[in-house]
């Protein structure tokens, strides 16, 4: 597959991954707990800023309950995203659940915030900053294929049966093409737009993903794409993963 030309792609394709590599994910954990950047040691500390974590297809924020308590105890204020199972109409999830812990964090902390997605988690992510560029400081994902859904087989059959159970329950209340990528809706509307120049972005990304294509994962910008070794369900207790996410907050708050 050609590399994309970093525009958003609004075909589903399936992507050539080796999806079975994903269950190594585990050493992944184990590593994380061997590591001292897990215990706060070398690493930028926080400044009391409220981060806000968005957990990936077909996932709840119960799986970031790692990444949430590391956060807290390097100095930030993490929050959930509160959106339940991340298989729903993204445009849904935003409106009526994302956006009212967002604006708890806003309200304990009285400053931007940050915003961290996992997978579709950072699509969403991405989606919201452009949406409240005032509020959002800065936004990482963390294997996100922001450009376009390319992605193994199982995802995308995943994906549509999502879709199907969406337009049964919603009818009219969302749009024909929800949940594909030629919606109009406000999110990806928002998405396809470019970020603001205001906007601390970072894309974390591994060749060895075996769910997305990571080439539709980056921004294109070498200063905001961040190259770890891993899987893509382990990106989010990587402990490469986990340093970067600590410098680029500590940068992002010193930007802000």
């Amino acid at each position: 597959m050609a590399s994309p030309n970093y525009g958003y792609r609004q075909d589903y394709v399936e992507a050539d991954v080796t999806i079975w590599k994903e269950a190594l994910f585990g050493a992944e954990v184990l590593l994380l707990h061997g590591s001292p950047v897990y215990y706060g040691l070398g690493i930028p500390h926080g400044d009391g800023s409220a981060v806000v974590l968005v957990p990936g297809f077909l996932g709840t924020d119960t799986y970031l309950k790692q990444l949430h308590s590391w956060l807290g105890r390097i100095g930030y204020h993490a929050y959930f995203s509160g959106i339940g199972l991340n298989a729903e109409c993204p445009n849904l999830l935003i409106e009526h659940r994302l956006n009212e812990n967002i604006a708890k964090a806003l309200l304990a902390t009285e400053r931007k915030i940050h915003l961290i997605g996992h997978s579709l988690g950072g699509i969403i992510a991405r989606s919201v900053a452009n949406q409240r560029p005032d509020d959002i400081a800065s936004v990482i994902t963390l294997g996100s294929p922001f450009r376009g859904t390319v992605a193994h087989r199982t995802v995308l059959n995943a994906a549509e049966t999502v879709r199907k159970r969406i337009l049964k329950e919603h009818g009219p209340g969302v749009l024909p093409t929800c949940y594909t990528g030629r919606c109009t809706c406000n999110f990806l509307a928002s998405l396809r737009r470019k970020m603001p120049r205001s906007m601390f972005e970072t894309a974390i990304y591994t060749r060895q993903d075996g769910v997305v294509d990571w080439r539709y994962c980056i921004t294109g910008n070498a200063k905001s794409d961040f190259e770890v070794s891993g899987t893509h369900i382990g990106l989010a207790f990587n402990a490469s993963a986990y340093t970067i996410i600590a410098n680029r907050l500590a940068q992002a708050t010193t930007v802000d």
